[in-house]
């Protein structure tokens, strides 16, 4: 930017993390920022909303993260959200029947730091133990360069029992990558195991205590007062290609911007690119992409049902229970439901439920919620609502990294953000972000504005992580 020229203009398409973390620092920048988002508020597959079935602000699907995710921590912490996250450095493994099992860190470098725990994991054999071992190991030191081979395949080479498989890797993988094992290559696998063992601190579990669209709703206050602007119900529906500038389409007029952040899903982005041959790469790169689906459920019971905060589920549909009444700071007073329990049920890669209706959802996921808490065998439900997630993240299947575009595109003033593009990172709030933060800093360096980049650095390798490669 030249001395006394008027700021460039940019239009974010999307409200999402990746729209949201782009519009951050470039409002932070001096840019002039509009975004647009299609939905009446911001997060994107990240939000809330008041639920007409139930009148209770429900967060479209329960979202947590880890201490391994720098940039989502430090946009955190650029919005004034860090304080509306509760940090966990103990899990729970709960067994039908309800056998708990924790898992926490000892003073033992890293990768060992989990060790003790997991050698006393009782629904694992001697034999179970073993195999995982050697798979960790594998991952660790000695990651695939390529990703042609799924999870499934690789582990069974590797000796991993059925097991091992059901009881260790499901609840692992399918939780982090939310597609099932024989579609996960084996390389997005790696990732998430040697970033969640890199450091004693990686492994540590945030979770939100406020409506997730609250917490978004920061990151809207943070754009407006540096000057940006947000326009809701208002989809960006064409981009088009000008001399000098760009034109965006939004609600059948034109606005014209120096650049835009295309911060879309990958089916969203097809229907709004430039209609010149320019464009087919990336549309044969958009075609390759497919969706998984998460579901969601929130039940409301009159009594407490358990003191746990969150476990994972083991060998059953639901894999995750996250106890809401005992998060959420506005439950902190101990008024959830005149004192009950509202928890939400977690099933990722949850394909298998989307033919279903929400009575046959609820049919299920309560006898097997009955199974690990005992109290909840007396407790009556209050209302309950079930939240399909249909396209919530693309699937981490074999092959598809060699279609996952740059940030940058064919034409300088264009730019892509979101979790699906080439960050490195899998289907994440932490991708999200990055690649906001990539697009932010690819349009200041073409503005010729001089500054640090927005994205924040791993965590450092600690203890014996340091000798992998």
């Amino acid at each position: 930017m030249t001395e006394n020229a008027a700021p460039p203009s940019v239009a974010i398409a999307g409200g999402g993390l990746a729209g949201l973390a782009a519009a951050c620092a470039l409002a932070d920048a001096g840019l002039r920022v509009t975004l647009f988002e299609r939905r009446p508020f911001l997060g994107g597959r990240a939000s809330s909303y008041e639920h007409p079935g139930t009148s209770e602000v429900v967060d479209n699907c329960q979202h947590v993260f880890f201490r391994c995710c720098t940039n989502l921590v430090s946009f955190y912490e650029r919005i004034g959200a860090a304080d509306r996250i509760r940090w966990y450095d103990s899990m729970t493994f709960l067994e039908p029947g309800g056998r708990a099992t924790p898992m926490n860190a000892w003073p033992l470098p890293a990768p060992l730091h989990t060790m003790p725990s997991f050698l006393h994991f009782t629904f694992l054999s001697l034999r179970d133990k073993l195999a995982i071992s050697r798979a960790i190991s594998s991952l660790v030191f000695s990651p695939p360069q390529h990703d042609g081979q799924s999870f499934t395949d690789w582990a069974r080479s590797l000796g991993q029992t059925d097991a091992a498989l059901r009881l260790f890797w499901s609840p692992v993988l399918v939780s982090a990558l939310n597609e099932d094992l024989d579609l996960i290559s084996v390389f997005a696998a790696a990732k998430v195991v040697r970033d969640s063992m890199k450091s004693t601190d990686a492994r540590v579990m945030g979770i939100p205590t406020a409506p997730l669209t609250e917490i978004y709703n920061l990151a809207g206050d943070y754009i407006r007062s540096r000057g940006g602007n947000l326009l809701f119900r208002v989809p960006v529906e064409l981009i088009r290609l000008q001399p000098e500038q760009l034109t965006v389409q939004v609600a059948g007029r034109d606005e014209s911007f120096d650049y835009v952040v295309a911060a879309l899903n990958f089916d969203a982005l097809a229907r709004v690119l430039p209609d010149v041959p320019e464009s087919q790469h990336l549309r044969r790169q958009i075609a390759q992409f497919t969706s998984s689906p998460i579901t969601g459920i929130h039940l409301w019971f009159d009594r407490q049902i358990t003191d746990l905060d969150h476990a994972v589920l083991l060998d059953r549909t639901i894999q995750w229970m996250f106890h809401k009444s005992r998060i959420l700071s506005r439950f902190s007073t101990g008024d959830s439901a005149q004192g009950g329990s509202y928890v939400e049920l977690v099933v990722s890669s949850s394909k298998m439920l989307l033919e279903k209706t929400r009575g046959e959802i609820l049919d299920l996921v309560l006898a097997e919620l009955r199974e690990y808490f005992p109290a909840a065998r007396d407790a009556n439900v209050l209302k309950s609502t079930v939240i399909k997630e249909v396209k919530a993240t693309f699937s981490a299947r074999p092959g598809i990294e060699a279609f996952r575009p740059t940030t940058i595109t064919p034409w300088p003033r264009i730019m892509l953000a979101g979790d699906w593009t080439d960050t490195g990172w899998p289907a994440t709030m932490e991708g999200a972000v990055r690649s906001g933060y990539a697009a932010a800093d690819a349009i200041l360096r073409a503005c010729g504005v001089n500054r640090p980049t927005n994205i924040v650095p791993d965590l450092p390798a600690s203890g014996l992580m340091r000798l992998a490669r």
